[in-house]
C-alpha cells in the first residue's frame, strides 16, 4: 500500500491524497461505500461503481457467520466472490462486541448526543439499564483474551480473539483490515473507558503479529494492509494516550473508533490526528451524515464509512442539497420533478418524486434501488467535491455554503 499526499489546506489538518492498492487506487478524502454482505444492499457492484464509489467495506462478524470464510476462500477473496474489482475493507468484529454486548437491547449508539451528561465529574457512571426480556441479554461477553458472542441468528456460540480476527479476515481477502478492537458506548464510565482502551492496545499488539505472521506463512497474491484502531472514548486524555500508543506500532494506517459525543466529534477527531503519523491514512469509522464528513475532512480524516445513505434510502429518506427530503410525505405524491433538480444520478436524471412515492407506497422493490442511487451518489459526490475543494482552496467556503442550505432545511 502506498499513501502520497498531495495538497494541505492551510490552518486545518485537512489534505488530499491518493491511497494505492494492488486492486486500485483510492483518491481521498473518500466516502467507503459499505457492503455488510459481500453486498451493498438492493445495489449492484457495477451500480457503485456508477455512482463513482471507489472501495467496498463488508463486515467480518455477518462474513463469517454467513458464507463462511471457507467459502470466501475458496471463492478467490472476497473481490472475486461479489464481483468488486476495486479495493475493498473489512471491520475487525469489533463493533459487535458493542453492538451485541453493552448496547444490546438499548437505543445507545456509538455515536450520541450526550450533553446532558456534561456537567458530571469525569469519572461519571450511567446506570445499566435493566434488560427483563431474555431475549434482550446481551450476546457478547469480553474477557481479556477476547470475545464469546452469540450469534444473532440461530444462538449458536462463537469466539473472536484478536489471532482469530485477523485469520478470518486474511481469508476474505479485503485490501484494508482491521486490528481487533473494543468499541465502547459513550456513556461508559472514565473507568472502563480506561479498561477498554488498555485492552484495545494489548489487542492491538497480537492483531499486528498475527497478521504479520499470516503474510509470511500465508501469503496471498496481493498485499494486505493493517489498519490499528484508537479508542478512549469522549476524553482528551484517553485519545491522545491511545493514539500514541498506536502510532508507535508498525500499522500501515489508522482507524478512529467511535464513541463519541457528536457535537464534539471534529475535535475528538483533532486531538487524535494531531498525533498520529502524517504519512499514513486514517480512517473514522462509522461517519456519513454530511456535517460529520465536513469536520471529519477537516480534522484530518481521509476515509469513513456509513450505513446511513443505504439504510435511510429503503426507508424513503433522501438527500437534497436543500436537506432530507420524506418521500411518502403527501406532497410528493403528484410532484412530477427530480429530487434534486442539481444532482446528476440516473435516478434524478430518468424519474421523478411522484414515481419514487408510487413506487414506496406500492411496495415495490425498485424503490429501494433508485433511493438508494441517489443517496449514496449524492454522498460519495459531496466528499468528491471536498476533495476538489481542498486544491481549489475553497474547502471552507463549500462546507458553509453546503450546511447554511442542508442544515437549515434540516432544523
Amino acid at each position: 500500500m502506498q499513501f502520497t499526499i498531495h495538497h494541505k489546506l492551510r490552518n486545518t489538518l485537512a489534505r488530499a491524497a491518493t491511497l494505492v492498492t494492488d486492486h486500485g487506487s483510492i483518491e481521498t478524502p473518500a466516502f467507503v461505500t459499505v457492503g455488510t454482505k459481500a453486498t451493498v444492499k438492493a445495489l449492484s457492484p457495477e451500480e457503485v461503481m456508477g455512482v463513482g464509489g471507489q472501495v467496498i467495506l463488508a463486515n467480518t462478524y455477518h462474513l463469517y457467520l454467513q458464507p463462511g470464510e471457507d467459502v470466501l476462500r475458496k471463492a478467490g477473496g472476497l473481490h472475486k466472490f461479489m464481483n468488486w474489482h476495486g479495493p475493498t475493507m473489512t471491520d475487525s468484529g469489533g463493533f459487535q462486541v458493542f453492538s451485541l454486548g453493552a448496547a444490546y437491547g438499548t437505543k445507545v449508539s456509538k455515536l450520541t448526543k450526550l450533553n446532558s451528561l456534561q456537567a458530571r465529574p469525569q469519572n461519571f457512571d450511567v446506570e445499566p439499564v435493566e434488560i427483563n426480556d431474555k431475549r434482550q441479554q446481551p450476546l457478547a461477553e469480553i474477557d481479556e483474551e477476547g470475545v464469546t458472542f452469540r450469534s444473532h441468528t440461530d444462538g449458536s456460540e462463537h469466539r473472536f480473539t484478536p489471532e482469530r480476527s485477523m485469520e478470518i479476515q486474511h481469508a476474505i481477502g479485503a485490501d484494508l483490515y482491521f486490528a481487533f478492537d473494543e468499541c465502547t458506548s459513550p456513556t461508559a464510565s472514565y473507568n472502563y473507558q480506561v479498561a477498554a482502551m488498555e485492552r484495545t492496545h494489548r489487542w492491538a499488539k497480537r492483531s499486528l503479529d498475527h497478521h504479520k505472521k499470516l503474510a509470511k506463512e500465508d501469503p496471498l497474491a496481493y498485499s494486505q494492509a493493517l489498519l490499528g484502531i484508537v479508542q478512549g472514548g469522549r476524553h482528551e486524555d484517553l485519545r491522545k494516550a491511545s493514539a500514541r500508543t498506536i502510532a508507535a506500532m508498525e500499522f500501515d494506517g489508522f482507524g478512529i473508533g467511535g464513541s463519541f459525543d457528536k457535537e464534539d466529534m471534529g475535535t475528538a477527531v483533532r486531538w487524535v490526528n494531531t498525533i498520529l503519523p502524517e504519512e499514513k491514512p486514517r480512517h473514522l469509522l462509522g461517519i456519513g451524515e454530511p456535517s460529520d464528513l465536513f469536520a471529519a475532512v477537516e480534522n484530518g480524516c481521509d476515509l469513513f464509512d456509513c450505513v446511513a445513505a443505504t439504510r435511510m434510502a429503503r426507508n424513503g429518506t433522501l438527500y437534497t442539497s436543500a436537506g432530507r427530503m420524506n418521500i411518502l410525505n403527501t406532497g410528493y405524491r403528484a410532484d412530477l420533478t427530480p429530487i434534486d433538480v442539481t444532482c446528476g444520478c440516473t435516478t434524478c436524471r430518468d424519474y421523478t418524486r411522484a414515481y419514487l412515492a408510487h413506487l414506496f407506497r406500492a411496495r415495490e422493490l425498485f424503490a429501494y434501488r433508485l433511493a438508494s442511487i441517489h443517496n449514496l451518489y449524492f454522498i460519495v459526490q459531496l466528499v468528491k467535491r471536498m476533495r476538489q475543494s481542498l486544491f481549489d482552496d475553497t474547502f471552507t467556503e463549500l462546507k458553509e455554503q453546503f450546511l447554511a442550505s442542508y442544515l437549515r432545511s434540516n432544523a
